[in-house]
């Protein structure tokens, strides 16, 4: 079972917020004495924290959907639901968060540093709220919105000073268990070390963190062995280690070759880094301070093959140390250089980069907007205009549509935005169909653009008579409609008249 894990896929969402309260206020000698519905309580959020004490991203792998608490729905006698609690996910130092789309959205270094991973959902207003002069017992609240549903990458990348490269079996494992209190398993064939390792150096005034990039073979940019994998730790370091195998037992290989194939695959990897290395303040990841470490030198075939190559290595510019982690043979010498190289990097690195930068919370900005569009297009074979916007939708999903008198609030609010405007202007017509949201999922319904606001026109709480169809006579109709009922009548009374004058009602023998 794997126990490193460095990139996992992790399923966030965010607590839905209550529901808010319609409710009305019951006193003795005063049955109705006002609305007291409170509001619901916003959802938790979900955040990722960094802690030194978590050192990969196992427990995502494992368990990949996350969920926060949702709001308490609100009550009667102005009682607010309780806020959901934040879900705080740890994470190591130097995990990087992307979408699903491959787009940066942060990254965490430093301890405590937070980022608001999806946020919860705002709790639903209650009727108390949502009273106003002219609608003084509102008979609905507002649903409480969704949290946040969102899939994000992490990805960690080792926090390390210094950077050893090299073949399998060159010998890094050996030289972090032989500076550092690191104990990484060590065999003598390729491939044993299947996970970085990192350890902490310390030599006299200097103390610096070292890593290793295991499995780093010729293609390994490309996605061959496992360097493409851990290629990743590497591009935060200050230093880069070649560690060359000075004794290597195949033939075909010798350090100069080994350095040119290794340098090969960094420089082709750096082509896709050097714009996150001048995000992070660090030069290009081939423009580094580098050490060639000729390894194994403790053997003869070692220290004849560093004597046969050191001059051209030498030639490279970069210093050259022959060492020996069995013998310890230049390893101070090793450290020491190291030391100067770290210590003169952290010092050319902005300080808004470096460890000892204050913690903080990365918040994503807010998308409330008043802005809006209205697409003409095609839906399930109709002419349809789709709208878009962060208030439309989210007052569609605040909407209680068993509700007439919400309908008419939401009517309302889209009016006040300017919406039936922009459908006139769009050439909407009364009965077209009007969608709200994106996909499938949208609001649907026709529109009926002659609805007239005011409190005025409100039933019983709950029903909204706007939604009602009914006719209004005009005032011709209302005068023609009276003519008929006077005449009417008149017709009535000089017909009584002229039966009083007969005898008809005294004359019992007169048929009726």
């Amino acid at each position: 079972m794997a126990t490193f894990i460095d990139r996992a896929v992790l399923h966030i969402t965010g607590g839905d917020g209550g529901n808010g309260c319609a409710s009305i206020k019951r006193e003795k000698f005063k049955p109705l004495a006002g609305p007291d519905g409170a509001n619901g309580g916003d959802g938790g959020n979900v955040i990722l924290e960094v802690s030194r004490n978590v050192t990969t991203l196992m427990d995502f792998h494992h368990l990949p959907h996350r969920r926060a608490e949702s709001g308490g729905f609100g009550k009667g006698d102005f009682r607010e639901g309780t806020k959901g609690a934040d879900l705080v996910l740890q994470v190591p130092e130097g995990t990087v968060v992307r979408d699903k789309q491959g787009v940066f959205l942060a990254d965490l270094v430093g301890e405590g540093t937070q980022f608001v991973a999806a946020r919860g959902g705002k709790g639903g207003l209650g009727n108390a709220a949502l009273a106003s002069s002219k609608r003084k017992a509102p008979g609905f609240a507002l649903l409480g919105e969704p949290g946040e549903e969102r899939s994000l990458v992490l990805e960690m990348k080792s926090i390390a000073d210094v950077a050893l490269v090299g073949f399998p079996s060159a010998g890094k494992s050996s030289l972090i268990a032989a500076m550092s209190a690191a104990r990484p398993k060590i065999a003598d064939y390729p491939f044993t070390t299947l996970t970085p390792n990192l350890g902490v150096v310390e030599q006299e005034q200097f103390r610096f963190t070292m890593a290793d990039v295991p499995g780093l073979i010729p293609g390994a940019s490309e996605g061959k062995g496992l360097g493409l994998d851990f290629l990743r730790h590497i591009e935060r370091c200050h230093v880069i280690v070649h560690v060359l195998d000075a004794a290597t037992m195949e033939a075909d290989r010798n350090p100069v070759h080994d350095l040119e194939l290794i340098e090969n695959e960094l420089r082709t990897y750096a082509e896709r880094l050097d714009s996150e290395s001048s995000r992070l303040g660090l030069p290009p990841l081939m423009e580094r301070p580098t050490v060639i470490v000729l390894n194994k030198v403790d053997m003869p075939d070692g220290s004849d093959m560093a004597d046969m190559v050191r001059e051209e290595l030498a030639e490279r510019g970069f210093p050259v140390l022959e060492v020996s982690a069995l013998t310890r043979k230049g390893l101070r010498e090793l450290a020491l250089t190291l030391g100067a190289l770290v210590e003169k990097q952290r010092k050319e690195t902005p300080e808004t980069e470096r460890d000892e930068r204050p913690t903080i919370t990365l918040t994503p900005e807010d998308k409330d907007s008043s802005d809006f569009t209205i697409t003409p297009e095609e839906f399930e074979g109709q002419l349809v205009y789709r709208i878009r916007g962060d208030k439309p939708e989210r007052w569609v999903r605040q909407t209680a549509f068993a509700n007439d008198e919400a309908v008419g609030y939401l009517a309302d609010r889209l009016n006040r935005l300017g919406i039936e405007d922009e459908l006139f202007k769009k050439g909407a017509k009364a009965g077209d169909t009007v969608v709200i949201g994106p996909g499938e999922d949208a609001v649907v319904f026709d529109w009926e653009p002659t609805m007239v606001t005011g409190a005025e026109f409100l039933g019983q709480r709950g029903t909204d008579m706007r939604l009602e169809e009914r006719t209004r006579p005009t005032r011709q109709e209302k005068r023609e409609v009276r003519r008929v009922r006077v005449q009417e009548r008149m017709d009535r009374i000089t017909a009584m008249e002229a039966e009083r004058k007969s005898g008809h009602w005294s004359d019992p023998s007169k048929d009726d």
